[in-house]
């Protein structure tokens, strides 16, 4: 990839980042907000969704084990990963100090991916709640109040510069305009206004999922092959995830794994396996409580 981006490449390096990951062979890896298309190198996956607009519409890839939870309240036990991969997830959270929190609980080290803020200003997307840039390998974060920051200057852009910026510009320089942050042992980040909200809803979508065409069917194919080739896919199956897995609220290990549900037994929350997922969210309406309780 450095080789590329020395003799001019950038284009090309930037689609063989993926290959790259700093660990050992044995290193156990986790990524977050995984999607349809997960880092070769990962292990172990989880997203919040099975398909949503903030991933293209594209399925869940779950060709290792997989868990659906929220980064904010993982649902795995202290450090039990080497690394951990959020590659363009970060911007969608509305809490990133829970999020970045959480990473450094679960992981020794890791790799941070998003657009960098100056595109994000100019070019905002309806479901990034964060802009994000890196200063002296310090991640600064602004909560977003609304998707749309400065209707004027997204205006101006949209008006002058976008078929240049991202037709030409952003494709032959895509370093330029993204943050990738490597850690190790601890996040450094600082939130300029923790006390925006950022929760806030998004702009409804009228567009229909769009339909897959030949070429893209062609694509997903092609890559899921490449994606056999280079993930560990023999040491995948073995991985014991139960092994891994804590109460997304209480955080104990001390869990029951049946067929169709795990239960916590320090909290009594109940969380529901579907398809071979565990679907761990620490909020009532997908975690369930015995009556009594």
């Amino acid at each position: 990839m450095g080789f590329c981006r020395t003799i001019g490449f950038e284009r090309l390096a930037w689609s063989l980042r993926r290959l790259y990951c700093p660990v050992e062979h044995s290193a156990l890896v986790l990524e977050v907000g995984s999607g349809g298309n997960p880092y070769f190198r990962a292990n172990v996956l989880l997203d919040a969704f099975e398909a949503t607009r903030q991933r293209h519409w594209a399925p869940l890839v779950t060709d290792r084990p997989t868990v659906l939870g929220e980064v904010e309240h993982l649902p795995f036990s202290d450090k039990a990963f080497d690394f951990v991969i959020a590659s363009h997830v970060l911007e969608h959270s509305s809490d990133p100090e829970a999020f970045l929190l959480e990473l450094q609980r679960v992981a020794r080290a890791g790799y941070i991916e998003v657009p960098d803020a100056i595109m994000e200003r100019l070019n905002p997307y309806h479901d990034h709640r964060l802009e994000i840039t890196a200063r002296d390998n310090t991640l600064i974060i602004r909560k977003k109040p609304f998707w749309k920051v400065d209707s004027e200057l997204v205006e101006l852009y949209e008006t002058q510069a976008q078929k240049i910026i991202t037709g030409e510009t952003i494709p032959h320089h895509p370093f330029a305009f993204h943050v990738r942050y490597y850690w190790k042992d601890r996040i450094s980040f600082q939130v300029l206004n923790p006390e925006i909200d950022a929760s806030w809803l998004e702009p409804v979508n009228t567009n229909k999922i769009p339909a897959q065409g030949l070429r893209a069917r062609i694509n997903a194919v092609v890559l899921s092959m490449v994606r056999s080739i280079f993930s560990q896919r023999v040491r995948n199956r073995n991985i014991r995830l139960s092994e891994l897995l804590a109460c997304p609220a209480c955080r104990s290990t001390d869990l029951e794994s049946g067929q169709e549900s795990i239960r916590c037994n320090k909290c009594a929350l109940s969380f529901p396996i579907r398809n071979g997922i565990p679907v761990m969210f620490s909020k009532a309406k997908d975690a369930t409580v015995p009556h009594g309780k």
